[in-house]
């Protein structure tokens, strides 16, 4: 009997990370894939990355709609809730064994309390890192609640470990987001900003900027203003910019709104905004930018596996583990520029394998087709005979 593992996705970059692994547990004899997805996943507003999947030939068993409205603390933290009252559902009608679950995210946190108190064994993949805002807490709190981990570095193995995870519980197979983008074509001819978001029309054979700027949750009501420096910084240097839309994380809606404002009052002649990208095209057109500017955690994982250069703005990823590709810089407009400046004068680095070798998703499905499911954790310092 095939062995069936939930994949619940909640955002767009979910996705981009998920989708070899879900082609390797849809592919895999003896797993049955159940794909739910909720979040932003399922919202118009930012491009429902759902149909992606569709899209690219995955059933998706379930929507589930959970986010409420406000771009505020208390709307975030009633989204977890509500999360949990309709994954139960979900849970309840397919009966999964397993739950494999992504990153650091407030909805995964929802997603991954409902399957523990359900009895459904939990699997997470980015345990063990370290990383600014909210969502370190929620990382860690998802590990102590998953039965097994699948890392994505030595390091985040060792932290595991620390934290108390046996060691027969901790896989380390690197990041599956390699699994794309070691397999990429980066010199496709296909334009990816032809057609897409508002602004002005990128020309990708050109030297162009990505930007991708998401709210500080341990630093709210400073997202106007920080986003003001890096445009500024911008504004000044007029090189193209790619720049997708802030996440639904409080604070997120503030930023959208100002560049907004950016486009419809100052119209600059650089500035092209758009919702969302294929995973591919995504990775193309992040291994092929100039530079990276902006504080989202695929600046620091995925480039690496290019060596594409990058300019981190603020603290969001502080403590993360980073390439020599990646510099990290204030919320001044100087500074970023700067930053900005010194990184297209060196032009690309060497790419790293710190984040794996690019072959992390059959390695997970191998994994799970053949652990044991078990429901109650134990520290593995602890002394059972106690």
């Amino acid at each position: 009997m095939k062995r069936k593992i939930a994949v619940v996705l909640t955002n767009r970059s979910n996705y981009g990370r998920m989708k070899p692994v879900m082609q390797a547990l849809k592919e895999h004899p003896m797993i049955e894939l159940l794909l739910f997805c909720t979040g932003t996943m399922v919202l118009e507003r930012f491009g429902r990355p759902v149909d992606l999947c569709k899209e690219d030939g995955f059933e998706v068993h379930a929507e589930i709609y959970t986010e409420l409205e406000g771009d505020m603390p208390t709307s975030m933290a009633k989204s977890i809730g509500t999360t949990i009252t309709e994954i139960a559902t979900v849970f309840n009608i397919f009966r999964p064994e397993f739950l494999l679950i992504i990153g650091d995210r407030y909805e995964a946190l929802g997603v991954v309390i409902t399957a523990s108190y359900m009895g459904v064994c939990v699997a997470h993949i980015q345990g063990g890192e370290v990383s600014g805002t909210l969502d370190e807490s929620a990382r860690h709190a998802i590990t102590k609640m998953a039965h097994y981990h699948f890392p994505s570095t030595q390091r985040a193995y060792e932290y595991l470990i620390k934290m108390g995870e046996s060691s027969g519980t901790v896989f380390n197979v690197g990041c599956p987001v390699g699994d794309i983008s070691l397999n990429l074509n980066k010199n496709i001819d296909l334009n990816p900003f032809k057609g897409r978001g508002i602004g002005i029309e990128i020309n990708h054979l050109e030297p162009y900027i990505l930007a991708i700027f998401h709210p500080d949750t341990c630093d709210f009501g400073n997202e106007e203003r920080y986003t003001e420096e890096i445009v500024n910084a911008f504004n000044e240097l007029k090189m193209p910019v790619c720049w997708l839309w802030a996440n639904i994380d409080t604070g997120g809606g503030h930023i959208n709104a100002y560049l907004r404002r950016v486009h419809e009052y100052a119209n600059p002649s650089w500035l092209q905004l758009v919702k969302n990208f294929t995973p591919e095209l995504y990775q193309v057109i992040l291994a092929r930018s100039a530079c990276a500017v902006g504080n989202s955690s695929s600046f620091v994982r995925d480039s690496s596996f290019y060596g594409t250069p990058v300019v981190l703005v603020g603290d969001r990823q502080k403590g993360r583990e980073k390439g020599s590709n990646c510099i990290n810089v204030s919320y001044k407009k100087d500074l970023i520029l700067d930053g900005v400046r010194k990184q297209l004068d060196h032009g690309h680095y060497v790419p790293s394998k710190l984040y794996g070798d690019g072959n992390a998703s059959s390695k997970i499905a191998d994994i799970l087709s053949s652990l044991p499911v078990y429901h109650q954790k134990r520290l593995s310092y602890v002394n059972e005979d106690s």
